[in-house]
């Protein structure tokens, strides 16, 4: 009976060493509705349970004391309660919905991404380069987008109202500080690089980061490609000259190289220049690239550099001159890019990175000649900490160095030296703020120091996003944006401030299935602006930063790849009022350069039977205005609109072989961009004038395209 007694005594108190106790509660979202699913468990241990479907959960355990309660589930922040087990009782979660990087909010105003991983992409690589009239121009293809300008004559980016010296390009977060190719006056330029070459761009029209800076309108962003997927070589047979280009690679090492000759000596002997141009020596360049790869297990290195030779001598016609007036012209670029990035742990990466460019000019006009020659280097190191998928914070510093040296002599062998050092500092922090998959913020700041100018800046950056629906988002963007007068001025002086422009931002994006509608409008206030009182800027003119303008518009773009089978298309529309009182402005006017509507019209159609890719492309821009010295009115006149109809045309010969053929302006329409008026006028005291228009009212170019790879199924359709 002692036995007895003695093993329930003992029983009891081993009960009494592992009684349980119950937690229960309910897990809701922040509106208070049920959860179901979600797991809730004491950390550390296998007791635990999940909510139904009223949200409800309970479970028993032996554990006591301080305990740590987790509750978790799929796209919601993970929760936590530390305390006595004991209290664990009747509680009342709440879970906080997580930031999904698929769903979730994005900062867009003012920016247009392009590449295969965007999920707010609006062009894709492969548009950069097939769309009709663009000739493999990734500028002109972004001239198809809302907030750009057509200015024929010229070729660069014209954003909202800016000249094009107000857009600035950078390859893998650096400068380059000459991006197109030397042209004569009202010829169009393209641009250095070949597009094949990078992942992805995004395109500002305007608020870009504060990581940024030296652009009063704009910015583009190229991204090299990190991992190439396989070696493969490229051979280009065309009308206008011949390339080739070879990808290696070495385990997580890899380097592409191309290179190209252009000549149109046979082009302007087969289809002569009508548009008062004679061709002594016609275009000629040479031109190449290559970037070198190194991937590490918590690393990018990558190395880019590219050269271009252009040679040409030519004679254009001048209203001042009983003859045509020769220019010549000899350009040499060379252009290097390093960058590297480390991750670290605890999500921390560090991204340093140079470049360095050295561009020589040796012109002449008539007798007369000008030597110029530039080298600018940019050094950049920035860090990135990643404190949760809410929250991330940037910052960084960098530096830019411009050496300008230009002589120019004249008919009687005397010379003119003009040039500046400049260097620049700045440094930048940026806050990445999630509050929701609804909302979002971006917070930055960036200082700015030249010692050419003597002066610093600051400039405040703010964007705003928030998403009421599934498909669709509004954003609202702030920045201040300051630049250093063009190279054409401060050569010559260098008593000046920086030029500022303040961007307002208000777009709303819709993208579901295939579709993108896009709409943006905008207010950009000028302040600052250089004035000068002669026609150009000389050695002795009276330069201020008096200047100022404005320019406001809408932004509209439209996409659709999946209504029509085989069929994709954009259309986008632009609305710009702009003025602006700068350089030898008498008052306060709308510049040639800005239209007032811009539409375009791009389609890609693929023929299964054909096995071919038909595109067409159609521009138009309403009346530039310009300035007739016969009228009493400043910049009141206009000219007629223009009009770019382009067609292209890609044939699969086989997987690897295209043969491909375009026409630009294929109705030759006879665009005027301008008007040139004497300087003197004639006996009947009227200034006589001739049209500015395009070299040659169309151009047609023919390609054969070789893709040699190891799958066989790669072809140059996305280079073309």
């Amino acid at each position: 009976m002692k036995i007895i007694i003695n093993l329930i005594t003992l029983l009891l108190s081993m009960g009494v060493v592992f009684a349980q106790q119950t937690i229960n509660g309910k897990v809701t979202d922040a509106k208070n509705n049920p959860v179901e699913g979600a797991n809730i468990y004491l950390e550390g241990t296998y007791d635990g349970a999940s909510s139904d479907a009223n949200g409800d959960f309970s479970f028993e355990t032996t554990e006591e004391g301080m305990q740590t309660l987790v509750v978790s589930m799929l796209s919601y922040e993970p929760h936590y309660e530390a305390g006595d087990v004991s209290y664990f009782k009747d509680l009342h979660i709440k879970l906080v919905a997580s930031v999904n990087s698929l769903s979730g909010v994005t900062l867009t105003a003012g920016t247009f991404e392009a590449g295969d991983n965007s999920k707010v992409s609006v062009l894709k690589p492969l548009d950069i380069v097939t769309t009709a009239g663009a000739a493999g121009d990734f500028v002109a293809a972004l001239q198809t987008l809302p907030g750009t300008t057509t200015v024929n004559e010229d070729g660069r980016l014209f954003v909202r109202g800016g000249t094009a010296g107000e857009t600035q390009v950078f390859i893998d977060g650096l400068r380059v500080f000459q991006p197109f190719n030397a042209t004569p006056n009202n010829t169009p330029t393209r641009g250095r690089f070949s597009p094949f070459l990078f992942k992805g761009i995004s395109f500002s029209t305007g608020g870009y980061s504060a990581e940024y800076g030296q652009a009063l309108s704009s910015v583009l962003l190229l991204n090299t490609t990190d991992v190439p997927l396989q070696e493969k070589t490229d051979i280009s047979i065309m009308s206008v000259g011949g390339g080739v280009g070879h990808t290696k690679i070495w385990g997580d090492q890899s380097l592409s190289l191309n290179t190209s000759y252009m000549n149109l000596a046979p082009y302007e002997a087969l289809i002569p220049s009508n548009q008062g141009v004679r061709w002594n020596s016609p275009y000629e360049s040479i031109s190449g690239e290559a970037v070198f790869r190194s991937k590490g297990e918590k690393s990018m290195f990558k190395l880019y550099t590219g050269f271009n030779h252009t040679n040409l001598d030519i004679e254009q016609e001048d209203i001042n001159f009983d003859d045509y007036v020769q220019f010549r012209l000899k350009n040499n670029n060379l252009y290097f890019n390093s960058s590297y990035k480390y991750f670290f742990a605890n999500d921390w990466s560090l991204t340093s990175g140079a470049s360095i460019a050295w561009d020589t000019n040796d012109i002449g006009i008539q007798q007369d000649k000008v030597d110029a020659k530039e080298t600018s280097s940019h050094i950049k190191i920035k860090a990135r900490k990643n404190f949760s998928n809410r929250y991330d914070l940037s910052f960084g510093t960098e530096y830019f160095n411009t050496n300008y040296d230009e002589t120019y002599t004249d008919v009687d062998v005397d010379e003119f030296n003009s040039g500046y050092n400049d260097g620049l500092w700045a440094a930048f922090a940026e806050s990445d703020i999630f509050l929701s998959n609804k909302f979002a913020m971006k917070l930055g700041i960036r200082g700015t120091h030249s010692s050419l100018l003597d002066g610093f800046k600051i400039s405040p950056r703010v964007s705003l996003a928030y998403k009421p629906g599934e498909d669709g988002q509004f954003s609202l963007a702030y920045g201040d944006f300051y630049q250093r007068p063009l190279t054409e001025v401060v050569k010559f002086t260098q008593n000046l401030d920086m030029e500022k422009a303040s961007h307002y931002i208000l777009n709303y994006q819709y993208i579901n299935n295939g579709k993108t509608f896009r709409t943006e409008a905008y207010y950009k206030d000028y302040d600052q602006l250089v004035k000068y009182d002669t026609d150009a800027p000389q050695f002795n003119s009276d330069y201020t930063n008096s200047g100022g303008g404005y320019a406001k518009g809408v932004d509209v773009f439209w996409r659709d790849s999946k209504s029509i089978e085989h069929l994709d298309y954009w259309a986008s529309y632009s609305y710009l009022d702009t003025k602006r009182d700068y350089r030898n402005f008498p008052e306060k006017a709308t510049p040639n350069f800005a239209p007032k509507h811009n539409v375009s019209l791009v389609t890609k159609y693929w023929v299964d039977k054909l096995r071919s890719q038909v595109g067409l492309s159609y521009s138009y821009g309403s009346g530039r205005p310009y300035h007739n010295p016969n009228t009493s009115g400043f910049m009141t006149e206009k000219t007629k609109s223009y009009n770019n109809l382009s067609f292209n045309w890609a044939y699969l010969i086989d997987q690897q072989k295209i043969l491909y053929f375009s026409v630009s302006n294929l109705l030759s329409f006879n665009n005027v961009s301008n008007y040139q008026y004497a300087e003197v006028p004639d006996a009947n005291g009227v200034f006589n004038r001739r049209a500015i228009t395009p070299p040659a009212d169309s151009f047609f170019f023919v390609g054969f395209f070789w893709t040699i790879s190891s799958d066989g199924k790669s072809n140059q359709l996305d280079n073309l």
